[in-house]
């Protein structure tokens, strides 16, 4: 499969200050990257290096990817709008169709497939506020499946998920790199990014390793990236 993004010793940061150094990797179609390390490693900064959120302050970014889908660690609205799942969904699809243009029939056919695809066509109508956690989560995983990318991001996806909910996101993720998106996780749950990833990541303020999971998601690796509390991150991997 085709390249999505290269990292070439890429530092990025806020204002001008560092907060990823080291970093280079490449994200390729049909690959599962799992993003780990400790909280404030650069996780989220990678992700947003890549949609433009953050400050490139040395090496490179390249991104040949030009649909990208985001789904940010919780949701992003306000949960007492009314608005239904459906139409979450079809907010999906304004970079497409563009600010106060109609959506097509097509368009809203594709809305319908997205819920299909995370198991909620029958909550199609019903206000996002309302659906449980794990059902929000799943259809902003629609929302970022709507635009057909080449890359979906997932930052902390499946943090208090129930197992349905959970079951479904990992299933989708295969199916995903199976017909060749590219789709890059970032999350605290080693043993599910070793389990559903292929490749991963460890960062902690720079990039510690990059490799087959089962290469790099070893203690000694984690010892380095965890410092202290490795033997806690070690642990989830048993």
């Amino acid at each position: 499969m085709g390249r999505l993004v290269s990292f070439q010793d890429a530092a990025l940061g806020y204002a001008h200050t560092p907060a990823l150094t080291g970093l280079t990797l490449d994200v390729f179609g049909g690959q599962a990257l799992a993003l780990v390390g400790p909280n404030g490693g650069g996780k989220t900064t990678l992700m947003r290096g890549i949609v433009g959120g953050c400050q490139v302050l040395s090496g490179t970014v390249d991104v040949d990817a030009t649909r990208i889908g985001l789904v940010p660690q919780s949701a992003d609205l306000d949960l007492t709008f009314p608005v239904s799942a459906a139409e979450v969904v079809t907010m999906g699809l304004i970079a497409e169709a563009g600010w106060g243009r109609r959506i097509t029939s097509e368009m809203r056919a594709r809305v319908g497939a997205a819920l299909k695809r995370v198991n909620l066509s029958d909550r199609a109508s019903h206000r996002f506020g309302t659906l449980s956690g794990g059902q929000r989560q799943r259809v902003l995983v629609a929302r970022a499946l709507v635009a057909r990318p080449e890359l979906v991001m997932m930052d902390e996806p499946f943090n208090g998920l129930d197992a349905p909910s959970r079951d479904i996101i990992t299933g989708l993720i295969a199916k995903l790199t199976a017909g060749g998106v590219g789709v890059i996780v970032s999350t605290h749950d080693l043993s599910l990014a070793r389990d559903v990833c292929s490749q991963a990541c460890v960062l902690a303020s720079r990039l510690v390793a990059l490799g087959p999971t089962d290469e790099v998601l070893v203690p000694e690796v984690l010892a380095r990236a965890y410092g202290s509390s490795a033997d806690e991150a070690i642990a989830a991997l048993s």
